[in-house]
């Protein structure tokens, strides 16, 4: 495997590889300073992987934050950004194109299928991620893409986005509810993000999977959502 990873902070990014370094030879690993609500840096990040490595096989769309206060960012970090990666993955995996298939894993939330109280922002974002994905997949099944679009779902997994809860610029309005968060976080118990890449590592294996929503929580682990409605197909 060859991995790229790309981040906005350039410290976390270094560090990532460097940690990746010290089990992998360092030419497996590139890291690419990117801001993915930047157009131009992120169709820049994308050419730069495919010259560095020669192919692209696995996108993972994973950049997301927590701000209800400056929530145009959330939507371009959370949604827009997630919808731009996709079809940059597109651009360079699909068959038509010359590529040659992959698989694209767009990281949404449980808050992407329920209500969140003091979240508002951020829930939307994560419905449209599933939306968006499971769309898209249809259409990427009926045009032959060659390429699988999966959801992931996690509750509350233990990472710094957790910590925007305790911050005022973060949470705005909704502030002086952070108590309540950290409650609804103690009921239903925190991840460690290794179950989320177990999660993750079975998408990417599992090429039956296209369009699925991957729920992971503490109490019940990996799962699927189940959905009543089969999406309409076109016979042409």
């Amino acid at each position: 495997a060859q991995v790229a990873l790309l981040d906005c902070n350039s410290e976390a990014g270094r560090e990532s590889k460097a940690d990746l370094d010290e089990q992998f030879e360092a030419q497996r690993t590139v890291f690419i300073q990117c801001d993915v609500t930047d157009q131009e840096q992120l169709k820049g990040a994308f050419k730069k992987v495919i010259e560095h490595f020669g192919r692209l096989d696995i996108v993972v769309n994973n950049a997301g934050v927590n701000n209800e206060k400056d929530w145009e960012s959330t939507i371009q970090i959370n949604l827009t950004s997630v919808i731009r990666g996709t079809y940059l993955g597109l651009e360079y995996m699909r068959k038509e194109n010359g590529g040659d298939g992959g698989v694209i894993i767009n990281i949404s939330s449980l808050a992407g299928l329920m209500p969140a109280a003091f979240q508002p922002v951020y829930c939307a974002t994560k419905h449209g991620v599933i939306g968006f994905t499971r769309s898209i997949a249809v259409t990427a099944n009926m045009e032959n893409y060659g390429v699988r679009l999966n959801t992931i779902c996690p509750g509350f997994v233990n990472t710094p986005i957790l910590q925007s809860i305790d911050k005022e610029e973060n949470m705005g309005q909704y502030y002086s509810y952070k108590d309540e968060i950290k409650n609804m976080m103690q009921f239903y118990g925190v991840m460690d993000p290794s179950i989320i890449a177990e999660g993750l590592i079975t998408i990417i294996e599992d090429d039956t999977l296209n369009g699925e929503v991957m729920k992971i929580t503490a109490s019940q682990g990996i799962h699927f959502q189940q959905y009543s409605q089969t999406p309409f197909t076109s016979k042409r």
